[in-house]
């Protein structure tokens, strides 16, 4: 009786709770999880935390990590690198962040449109995702940024159009395995609107592949970030992990460590991201949870 109730029980989880029953016993993604929340607690209140200013000249110019009292040491110009990878990470995380809701919005919107209408609609579409999927990623972010300026919101605006080409396949190919359900058949002859079959009925039964992708754009987006600033099309007037990259770049030899530390940062940070979006991905397939 115990062990009926009990499978009765398991069988009663909500979808919701099996996916992160998955995802916890996933040990790299949980490992992922936690250095993840540990760099945002740090962008969040590390500020706060540590007095120094990211754009004071603290100390003598490429002072070693640990010398003079600067635990990760100086920059080209004397500032305290700690206090710049502290605040940087804000900045780091928000493009990322940004960058993968642009993404995600200009390719769910293209996907959607494509997988749900089919036809001539769907092969305009799908042809015009091709042009973008062919074109240089970075010469293409590069022009758009060198002709509206190294601001933040472009940099960011660029990232978004030319990595959304990912997510609007993987959209498309889920409209086009669901629109053929017999639910969503059910809602057509009941009267539903092409957009409330789209929006409401389709596309939250094909989030979880849209899921493990923004989550994964995040990372490309804040790699992205720090392509661009090593070339220098940066906002000198922000610091991000990028932007400490690209101003020291030319010292590289002299004092590797001024890159090497926020090189590092992304590093990990990209790791626990893509830890975490694997993990995702096994959580919310539906074949491997049933294992």
């Amino acid at each position: 009786m115990t062990d009926q109730s009990t499978e009765a029980t398991i069988k009663a989880q909500s979808p919701l709770s099996e996916a992160w029953n998955m995802f916890r016993r996933n040990h790299a993604a949980m490992a992922g999880l936690i250095v993840l929340c540990l760099i945002v607690l740090g962008a969040i209140f590390g500020p706060y935390l540590y007095p120094g200013q990211p754009f004071e000249m603290a100390w003598a110019p490429f002072s070693p990590p640990g010398v003079d009292g600067f635990l990760l040491g100086t920059d080209y110009l004397g500032r305290d690198l700690l206090a710049q990878i502290i605040h940087g990470a804000r900045v780091t995380l928000i493009i990322g962040l940004s960058a993968a809701i642009v993404t995600v919005v200009i390719g769910v919107t293209i996907g959607a449109l494509a997988g749900f209408y089919g036809g001539l609609v769907e092969e305009a579409l799908m042809r015009f995702t091709e042009f973008f999927q062919v074109l240089p990623t970075l010469l293409f972010s590069m022009v758009i940024v060198a002709l509206f300026g190294a601001s933040l919101p472009m940099i960011t605006l660029a990232i978004g159009l030319v990595s959304w080409t990912a997510v609007a396949r993987i959209t498309r190919a889920e409209f086009l395995r669901i629109r053929e359900l017999e639910y969503v058949m059910a809602s057509r002859a009941s009267g539903a609107s092409g957009l409330k079959l789209m929006f409401r009925v389709i596309l939250p039964n094909a989030l979880p592949p849209i899921i493990v992708q923004s989550a994964l754009m995040v990372g490309s987006a804040i790699l992205f970030e720090a392509g661009l600033s090593f070339l220098g099309l940066t906002d000198p007037n922000v610091i991000s992990w990028g932007q400490i990259i690209g101003s020291n770049r030319q010292y590289i030899l002299e004092s590797g460590f001024t890159v090497t530390i926020p090189g590092l940062a992304i590093f990990i940070t990209v790791l626990a991201i893509s830890l975490v979006g694997d993990g995702l991905n096994d959580a919310l397939n539906p074949r491997l949870r049933q294992r």
